[in-house]
């Protein structure tokens, strides 16, 4: 049983530059919500509540926004702001959070190695701070985690991207052997389209067996001079069998501006107060340039 999950979130953020000078890339906003509550409410729902954020060097505002403000909770509750308070509140408590550093940024590999002994010989969850996946039924890291259940072995989801993306995404081969669900038989960091054994990317949530520490410190730099997690997932398939599931959901990528803003625009539309008027404001927009000679 999966009780533990483990977020890392040390990166610097400079695609989002100018801005992750100073503010995680995993503070950005969705409309009013950090990203990286969207993570960490995924894993609650699922039933994790003890959960590991690898931070790094400027991160200090993830812990101050998951941690009590008891100054403003005072002026809230003065105000006779209830549901403002209770909601900040609600944040600090969802989950038993705990902090650890990577001193060096040396991969997402190297992130993960950090977080072996507060996992122990247990399985774990882990879940990028930067990527949100939305589903209608169970969350993405449930389903891994019933499926960890069947089968006792380290899973990783994948979603089917389109080929000019491909080079962005660690990329699978894996054989089907029920729907949605593969036998892993390899695993590509970024590869060039051409070169691609398929076009399923691995979609930031994971589910591994404490296995992979030591594939992670037998594991050389590779892509970009790090440790990369997939060079170790593919060193534990000489050992293991591991799998691979193509999740119900649909996943957004904080990772670079362009889908960042259109992540921003559908989750808008989401919420009941601002559908109808931010809907009428886009077609506007839309009009306005069909009108422009």
């Amino acid at each position: 049983m999966v009780k533990k999950a483990v977020i890392p979130a040390a990166g610097l953020g400079t695609r989002f530059l100018p801005v992750t000078k100073a503010e995680p890339k995993e503070m950005l906003p969705i409309v009013d919500t950090p990203t990286i509550q969207y993570v960490i409410e995924e894993a609650v729902s699922a039933g994790i509540e003890d959960i590991l954020i690898i931070i790094g060097k400027g991160k200090r505002a993830i812990e101050d926004h998951f941690d009590r403000s008891f100054e403003l909770e005072n002026q809230l509750q003065e105000k006779g702001e209830t549901q403002s308070l209770e909601q900040i509140q609600k944040i600090a408590n969802m989950a038993n959070i705990h902090y650890i550093r990577q001193k060096q940024l040396n991969g997402l590999g190297d992130a993960i190695y950090y977080a072996r002994q507060h996992v122990d010989d247990e399985p774990f969850a882990v879940l990028l701070g930067d990527t949100v996946i939305s589903s209608n039924s169970h969350p993405c890291i449930g389903q891994l985690m019933q499926l960890y259940d069947r089968f006792g072995a380290s899973i990783v989801a994948v979603e089917q991207v389109p080929r000019q993306k491909i080079s962005r995404y660690g990329i699978i081969k894996g054989k089907a052997i029920e729907p949605r669900l593969y036998l892993l038989e390899d695993l590509v960091e970024k590869p060039k389209p051409e070169e691609s054994p398929s076009d399923l990317a691995i979609a930031g949530r994971y589910i591994l067996t404490p296995d992979i520490f030591d594939c992670i410190s037998r594991t050389p730099k590779g892509r970009g001079g790090e440790i990369q997690l997939t060079d170790a997932i593919r060193l534990m398939l000489k050992y293991h069998a591991l799998y691979a599931f193509n999740f119900e959901g649909k996943r957004y990528d904080i990772g670079n501006k362009m889908d960042y803003l259109k992540t921003i625009v559908e989750f808008a539309l989401k919420r009941d107060e601002f559908r109808v008027e931010f809907m009428e404001y886009l077609e506007e927009i839309i009009q306005q340039k069909e009108q422009k000679p």
